[in-house]
């Protein structure tokens, strides 16, 4: 198997197959629970809202359903963290310990864009223990040291997240880098330092403030926010889109937090970087933060591969409530379970931690969240006025409006019951109401859509088939499709089809997968279907074999159907060639040709007895 810079052995490749349990390193990234002899989940490649990604352990490769990627644990890294073939199987032998021989997997020149990424990813280490060194050792960093030492940050906590301090001058990290021989026009691109208006040269990009450090989920340093010490806007700047970061996929901290969101079923939402390391200071290792105020449906979308429930904690004043209704709402019509805590008196996690201490904070806040409609209908009071008659009435009406959209009859009921009690409202009037809103929503709602939860529609339900199924294609791939299953499960079904067959398989992809069935047990191999995969490299194939081994039903493999289900490949693949043959009569014929339509007439005759002789079709 020879790849750019060497040969990768062959027993390289499968000891990596066999130190890397795809369950165990696809669960690093995806919230995986059982459905039968699969594992499914949220699939990591793309957005979606109802689980199509499965594993199958006992067989080495996962599949989605929704976007069809597919393969075995090596191309799973390969797609998630953009390896080439190669690449994947080095770093992954380095981590499981397995040696290498020299220059094996190693690309003889890495692409632009790799020397790019790579040239960054170094600068931005350097440049956080730059900032860091300056904020713990340097007259620069004293100012912003003490305003942290004020905010309850320990020395061993600006250490741990590598808080430092770009000074006011605008040229050190500038300097630090040019000095390194980094390209300053490529720094720009990924965001450490701008290019002057006029042209003359270069600048840092962040002045006076203090850095936060962001990683990747690999833990890779990828960008920063920076808070300034002094007045002035913004509050926060972050780091530019570049070829490292983009805010709407990165959440800070979530690389540190994703062991115990895995392990709790739990993550906890913050608004801020200090919330989130106050937190984490005061035992909440489960929280992550977006990017300010832009948390998006990607972000929950990555919650979701690895949590089984949020829990929001945004700041306790109006501005902060108000966020906290927008993420939960986005959470609701992701089909994630949702709570919010409600901090008092307009504080921030922070504030709380430093004036009722760490205890309290996860005692009676984060451990004691409300549902997300008992926030909406507290967060719902403030349009009303509840001291006048039309006030009360009106909040009422409006929060049964929103108590109609709950799916469950006895969350309904235990909400109802709340507003009778505390309004002096007929229990069976707020009944009666509710019941026509939902009667009249029912009425008027597009089929395939669940009151309050539109996201689930109709397109979701049907345009997919469900987890652990695949609608049976019709005719000759069905037919294919069975041949191959059971080839990549018996040498001897393989050997037998390959004399039969040999590769008149009518779909190009199926084709190719024989031919790569026949190779490798000429080989010597014993039926493997994740070392198999392992031979394919080539991820169209790889779907296509992924999606065949997970056909849920599949005749058994006797002699008989495999006579009877290779002689109908034959048969089509003679009907498909007597059409031509007829088409290119027509044609000899209306061209005066006589005597070619001749020729051809004899062919249509051998075909036609041949289809004549073997009639029998599979059951």
């Amino acid at each position: 198997m020879w790849m750019a810079g060497g040969r990768i052995p062959e027993d390289v490749i499968q000891a990596v197959l066999r130190a890397h349990d795809i369950v165990e390193t696809v669960g690093r990234t995806v919230h995986l629970t059982k459905s039968g002899k699969y594992l499914k989940g949220l699939c990591p490649f793309h957005s979606e809202k109802t689980p199509s990604f499965t594993v199958t352990p006992e067989k080495g490769i996962f599949h989605c359903y929704g976007c069809g990627k597919s393969g075995s644990v090596i191309r799973f890294r390969m797609e998630l963290e953009g390896y080439s073939f190669p690449e994947a199987v080095r770093i992954m032998a380095e981590e499981a310990g397995i040696p290498l021989p020299r220059g094996a997997g190693v690309p003889e020149e890495p692409t632009a864009a790799q020397l790019e990424r790579q040239k960054l990813i170094e600068a931005h280490e350097y440049a956080a223990k730059f900032y860091h060194y300056l904020l713990q050792n340097t007259e620069h960093g004293r100012e912003a040291k003490a305003y942290l030492k004020r905010r309850g940050m320990s020395d061993k906590l600006i250490d741990q997240f590598m808080i430092g301090y770009a000074p006011e001058r605008g040229d050190l990290l500038t300097g630090f880098l040019d000095k390194r021989g980094y390209d300053l026009r490529l720094m720009e691109k990924g965001g450490l330092v701008a290019s002057r208006s006029d042209g003359t040269g270069f600048f840092d990009r962040f002045r006076g403030r203090i850095m936060f450090p962001i990683r990747d989920r690999e833990g890779r340093m990828i960008a920063f926010a920076g808070r300034i010490l002094h007045d002035g806007q913004p509050k926060y700047l972050n780091s530019p889109d570049s070829l490292l970061f983009n805010k709407s996929r990165v959440l800070y901290n979530f690389h540190e937090a994703r062991p115990e969101i895995r392990k709790s079923g739990r993550v906890v939402l913050f608004e801020g970087y200090m919330d989130v390391i106050r937190a984490w200071d005061a035992g909440v290792r489960n929280g992550v933060a977006s990017m300010g105020t832009s948390f998006t449906e990607e972000h929950v979308a990555m919650l979701r591969r690895v949590a089984d429930e949020a829990v929001i904690c945004y700041d306790g004043d109006d501005a902060g409530q108000a966020a906290a209704l927008k993420s939960a709402a986005m959470f609701e019509n992701a089909g994630m379970p949702v709570k919010v805590v409600l901090l008092p008196g307009g504080l921030d996690p922070d504030e709380y931690i430093g004036k009722y201490g760490p205890e309290s904070f996860v005692r009676d806040m984060v451990n004691q969240p409300v549902s997300a409609v008992k926030f909406k209908l507290i967060f719902l009071r403030k349009n009303h006025k509840l001291l006048e008659d039309e006030g009360r009435k009106d909040y009422v009406l409006e929060a049964v409006r929103m108590i109609a959209g709950l799916d469950s009859p006895a969350e309904r009921e235990f909400y109802l019951k709340e507003l009778s009690r505390e309004f002096e409202f007929p229990l069976e009037t707020l009944k009666q109401e509710c019941f026509e809103i939902r009667a009249a929503a029912q009425k008027n709602r597009p089929a395939g859509d669940k009151l309050g939860n539109r996201w689930n529609n109709g397109r979701n339900e049907t345009a997919r088939p469900p987890v652990g199924r695949m609608p049976e294609p019709p005719g000759r791939h069905h037919i294919e499709r069975t041949l191959l299953y059971w080839m990549m499960h018996d040498a001897e079904a393989a050997e037998y089809v390959h004399d039969k067959l040999g590769d008149a398989f009518q779909v190009e992809d199926h084709a190719a997968i024989a031919a790569y069935l026949y190779a490798y047990y000429a080989q010597g191999h014993e039926p493997d279907v994740t070392r198999f995969f392992s031979t394919l490299q080539d991820e169209r194939l790889e779907r296509t074999a992924a999606s065949i081994l997970s056909m849920e039903t599949v005749p058994p493999c006797t002699s008989d159907n495999l006579d009877a289900f290779a002689e109908e490949v034959l048969k089509r693949q003679r009907l498909t060639a007597l059409k031509e043959r007829v088409e290119e009569r027509i044609r000899a014929e209306r061209a005066g040709d006589a005597l070619r339509a001749a020729q051809i007439a004899i062919e249509i005759n051998t075909l036609e007895r041949q289809l004549r002789g073997k009639a029998t079709r599979p059951s």
